[in-house]
């Protein structure tokens, strides 16, 4: 009898050591950091769109941002410590809606009253920002994929791989770079290898990627609610 029960449990000993950890998976969690690296950003590639949240230091400047990003612009919100608007990009048209709190810090940013629009008519209207515009160029950026991901997804030192947890209920697994210091992304075991969790290097801010290949309403707002002007606008932190 004893021989009998030592049998069984050596044989589900053996079964559980035999486990596969990457049964049911998309086989990523095998390869080795750099090829799950590249597997994440050629997935991220593909997607026509993603919703990218959270925190990011730019310039030394701190935003929190929900954009939802596609192939020919994006729409979102975008804050600083001092204001919070929307921007929407559709094609090369690059739109900004500020809250009123806005435009009463950003005087330099309203045309005057010589020009026949009071500050006041901005607000709850889109600005259609003029591609020459310093702002233009500043705020772009945030509803550009392909150059917001690239930026993003390339982590800064030697990779390793290893550690597994989720996001959001989905199965992933995390490289790091540097041994964190350099960024961590944490990447979708489940389905296409989608990145889904970003720590940047040197607490550069944390955001999620989700909705990928989810639509994304990119129209350009009605006639009468955008105000077109090609005076410089100034945005404060």
């Amino acid at each position: 009898m004893t021989a009998a029960v030592c049998a069984v449990l050596a044989g589900a000993l053996a079964g559980c050591a035999a486990e596969d950890p990457d049964a049911g998976t998309n086989g990523v969690g095998k390869l080795p950091a750099d090829q799950i690296q590249t597997k994440a950003q050629t997935a991220a590639r593909g997607a026509g769109t993603v919703r990218l949240a959270g925190n990011l230091v730019s310039q030394g400047r701190t935003y929190k941002l929900d954009m939802r990003l596609g192939q020919n612009g994006a729409q979102g919100q975008l804050s600083t410590k001092a204001a919070t608007f929307q921007l929407l990009r559709v094609g090369d048209a690059l739109y900004l809606k500020a809250d009123a709190g806005f435009w009463e810090r950003e005087k330099g940013a309203a045309p005057s009253k010589n020009d026949g629009t009071a500050a006041s008519k901005l607000i709850g209207k889109y600005v259609k920002v003029p591609a020459s515009d310093p702002v233009y160029k500043r705020f772009s950026g945030f509803t550009d994929k392909s150059t917001l991901l690239s930026s993003l997804l390339g982590l800064h030192g030697k990779l390793t791989a290893g550690e597994r947890g989720a996001v959001d209920g989905t199965r992933t697994i995390r490289i790091a770079a540097a041994q964190g210091s350099g960024g961590t992304l944490d990447v979708s075991l489940e389905g296409k290898p989608y990145p889904l969790r970003l720590r940047r290097a040197g607490g550069a801010g944390e955001v999620r990627l989700t909705d990928w290949g989810k639509p994304v309403d990119l129209r350009a707002p009605a006639a009468d609610q955008v105000i077109d002007y090609g005076k410089s606008i100034t945005i404060g932190d």
